[in-house]
């Protein structure tokens, strides 16, 4: 990044952080919930709910989340069991009603629920945009991250034409960001710390009237004590009065009173049991091999398994940039993403994978937490990851949002071996061996379906009750 202090903590410490199974849902269900001949229905309204500007609830609906009519996604799977997806999840349902209202919000739930939607369209419900004034701060720590918040925001304020964002990270000459902001002042900032606190340093960014302050992936950032130190003396820049929300897929018992110390009585969320964690929808194995049985196994799987993205993270630069190369060698047209190739360069390639121009990223865990790339239907732990939260960020790239999901997971150590036993334990799941002959439709994503038909169909079977 620009600075050095933004290099060693934000980049390095990347390379290997570096972005719900059936009983969790179970648990988690209203009582409301009805299941019949494969159907599956949440009874909620939907974002229309929550009373959100019409803005929004049409930037929501060209966005894919909400059928106009009903608020509701009606999906086939290739086995021909259907799935029906309400327009807001438990999350969201939770959290948006007291967001809008200006509350302070500390949320922790499983990857892909949709906890960017939250503080996105809560901030947009609120904001008033005055000329030259930052409304609302978005702090997170990867540019990557900071890039794809910046998109959502972009995204859900299409019909909010007076709301300007903006995103701030190293790697970029910070003159432009000065010019920036000389030119036009943003009322909403997404950004790294080290470029925020830069920036606020030389005065070319202001704070004063900040209205809302936002930490994604807040475990990340304050579990560090250099980055705990960079986010309170921004946080020191803005109004004592102002909204804080922080969110993440995991948030250690530890942490949790630190993160309350920035808040005023937060409203708090959080996954009552960690067994709760683990993705619905993803299908969990492992492979037994020794190191150099690696690359063939690897070859063998991108062969045989049937995927429209695939993810395969390695645990550090070197290793991703050499599997890469190995694998384009073997005509297999991968790409590689890691914190060693330019900023540019970085988010050219994130750009063009979440796009689909390419179909295999070989990757740190640098997208190992908040990336949301809903074509990923497989993710391959080349490398064991160092944790078991670690491993359940890297595998939450998969089965997004409560789609069907593969992760395949090389163990070839002792310590592996006791990494996958920490998962296990921790999140109450049994990730039982590679089978030799797996079913696609255990792992496939989910395909769009005609609304009508579905509607019809599941009208019917109400009637049939």
């Amino acid at each position: 990044m620009g600075e050095l202090k933004d290099t060693e903590v934000y980049e390095e410490e990347l390379i290997d952080y570096e972005e719900e199974d059936e009983k969790a849902l179970d648990s988690t269900k209203p009582s409301t919930e009805t299941v019949k001949k494969g159907y599956v229905g949440i009874h909620s309204s939907g974002f229309r709910d929550f009373l959100l500007k019409p803005e929004l609830l049409r930037a929501i609906v060209d966005s894919g989340f909400e059928h106009p009519s009903e608020g509701t996604s009606y999906i086939l799977t290739e086995d021909l069991s259907t799935t029906i997806f309400f327009a807001s999840s438990l999350v969201q349902h939770e959290c948006i009603p007291q967001a809008i209202l200006g509350m302070d919000v500390i949320c922790q739930a499983k990857s892909g629920m949709g906890k960017t939607a939250v503080f996105v369209l809560s901030t947009l419900q609120q904001i008033d945009p005055v000329p030259g004034q930052v409304a609302a701060l978005v702090l997170c720590h990867t540019r990557e991250l900071a890039y794809q918040i910046c998109h959502e925001v972009e995204r859900f304020s299409t019909y909010l034409p007076d709301i300007k964002v903006a995103v701030f990270y190293g790697g970029v000459n910070i003159k432009v960001h000065k010019e920036l902001l000389k030119n036009e002042c943003p009322h909403i900032v997404v950004g790294t710390p080290g470029r925020i606190l830069a920036l606020t340093r030389d005065k070319d960014l202001g704070l004063k009237n900040v209205r809302h302050f936002i930490l994604d992936e807040c475990d990340k950032m304050l579990e560090s004590l250099d980055m705990r130190r960079d986010v309170q003396e921004i946080f020191k820049l803005t109004p004592h009065d102002k909204q804080v929300m922080m969110f993440s897929a995991t948030l250690s018992k530890d942490i949790r009173p630190v993160c309350k110390k920035f808040m005023q009585d937060p409203m708090e969320i959080y996954v009552d049991d960690e067994a709760k964690l683990t993705l619905h929808g993803l299908v969990q194995h492992y492979i037994k091999l020794q190191e150099p049985e690696k690359n063939r196994k690897l070859n063998d799987l991108l062969d045989a398994l049937d995927f429209n993205q695939v993810v395969i993270f390695v645990k550090s630069v070197s290793r991703a940039a050499e599997l890469n190369k190995l694998l384009v060698e073997c005509n297999f047209p991968s790409i590689c993403i890691h914190s060693g190739m330019s900023q540019e360069e970085r988010l050219k390639r994130y750009k063009g994978f979440k796009e689909g121009k390419q179909r295999i990223l070989v990757a740190t865990d640098l997208v190992g937490r908040g990336i949301d790339i809903e074509r990923v239907n497989i993710v391959i732990n080349y490398d064991m990851p160092d944790s078991a939260d670690t491993y359940l960020h890297r595998v939450g790239r998969a089965g997004r949002f409560g789609t069907k999901g593969l992760a395949i997971t090389f163990v070839s150590s002792a310590g592996d071996s006791e990494v996958l036993n920490q998962v296990q334990s921790r999140f109450e799941v049994d990730i039982k061996e590679l089978p030799e002959q797996i079913d696609t439709s255990t792992y496939i994503k989910l395909i769009i379906l005609d609304i009508d038909t579905l509607r019809h169909e599941t009208e019917a079977e109400k009637a049939d009750a």
